[in-house]
């Protein structure tokens, strides 16, 4: 078959890679920059039996008007992958929450498995790293072939939707934002994909055909969280239930564990991830670590609340900016004005291109230099 792969950057070339590896001629455009694969002048003129596209993509792109409807790149990989999968697959996507909840599933699942995030590539149970790399839909390939190498089980992050090639699809927030030169929209191509997952479980907020609410099945009361579903019923305790940034991934958790006949009990003794509120002192200094790929005015305003929290409301310093650009979920600048007034911090040390700290530790650095006593919030997107 011969097929034609748009957008090298994210996922792309790895996607073509996979394909020649499967006996397909492949040609592939760098459709942002222009500097791999063939140019779109040629590709203009060739003929395809399929194209695949990324789902942030301008639907209007010249090769997409030549060439007819693509299917995503997530779909693409589905295809890839056929019926060699490991189980339990676990599929995970959303604006926010990916990482926290994955990690919390695989502290659930028995025996051998992978977990594949934003943070790396792990093999569980001894929790090896094997790689890091990005969430696109293509990273999965590589960390479906390794647990079943293993015959093990997958629980997966990936970035706007999942492949459907999972026993279950996880989408962890409600927020959505324009995508594809503001002619999408996140949400609505995220359900769109979770529609092919033969189990879903939703946050509050989202409703899907067919798809399990995991505020049906999970409820908190203070540090408790209570469950019943699927013939599982129960309840644990963990003071993370407090937070936001933990109380809708634990309860995402919690719900998947049920539809996977599994009991999340174990969920009580889940600690914060590094970068994910995670709190340490420095001498006399608090400092709030939530710098991740999911960052966000919201997690940010938590954050500082955490610190005021933990730290008497001592005066606080706010590290914030974005040091590696996430291609559809970022944290632009009027987003970044809008938090600053909304923590009301002490001090602001911003981060980024055209900022004098242009990294997280040199953020770090110029707060600590600022901060002599009370909190630091890290605050910037980044990729760790």
């Amino acid at each position: 078959m011969r097929i034609l792969v748009l957008d090298t950057i994210h996922g792309g070339a790895e996607l073509a890679g996979a394909l020649r590896g499967a006996g397909h001629q492949v040609d592939e455009v760098d459709v942002y920059r222009g500097k791999a694969g063939i140019p779109i002048e040629e590709a203009l003129v060739r003929t395809y039996n399929r194209v695949t596209a990324p789902v942030h993509l301008d639907p209007d792109h010249l090769l997409l008007r030549r060439h007819g409807s693509a299917v995503s790149h997530h779909e693409m990989v589905q295809w890839i992958l056929g019926g060699r999968l490991p189980h339990p697959f676990i599929e995970i996507t959303g604006a926010r929450g990916k990482t926290t909840t994955a990690h919390a599933l695989a502290t659930l699942l028995p025996g051998p498995g992978i977990l594949h995030t934003s943070t790396g590539t792990y093999r569980y149970p001894e929790r090896e790293l094997l790689w890091k790399r990005s969430i696109t839909p293509a990273s999965l390939i590589p960390a479906v072939r390794e647990a079943e190498r293993i015959g093990g089980w997958l629980v997966a992050e990936e970035s706007l939707g999942v492949t459907g090639a999972g026993d279950v699809a996880v989408l962890t927030s409600a927020e959505d934002y324009p995508i594809a030169a503001g002619k999408k929209r996140a949400i609505a191509e995220k359900c769109r994909l979770l529609a092919w997952a033969p189990a879903a479980v939703l946050p509050p907020g989202i409703g899907l055909a067919g798809g399990v609410a995991a505020d049906g099945v999970v409820s908190f009361e203070g540090e408790i969280c209570r469950y019943s579903g699927n013939g599982v019923s129960g309840s644990f305790e963990n003071p993370l239930s407090l937070l936001a940034g933990y109380r809708i991934p634990l309860m995402l958790a919690a719900a998947t564990a049920c539809v996977l006949g599994i009991d999340p009990a174990p969920l009580g003794r889940f600690a914060a991830l590094p970068g994910r509120m995670a709190a340490r002192w420095e001498g006399g200094v608090l400092i709030i670590d939530n710098a991740n790929s999911g960052t966000n005015m919201m997690t940010t305003v938590e954050a500082a609340r955490y610190a005021r929290e933990l730290s008497g409301n001592a005066p606080l310093t706010l590290v914030i900016g974005e040091e590696a650009r996430a291609v559809c979920e970022g944290f632009c600048p009027e987003d970044v004005r809008r938090t600053v007034a909304a923590v009301r911090p002490a001090g602001v040390v911003y981060v980024g291109e055209g900022h004098p700290a242009a990294t997280i530790d040199a953020g770090l650095d110029a707060a600590r230099v600022i901060t002599p006593a009370g909190a630091i919030v890290l605050a910037v997107k980044t990729w760790r």
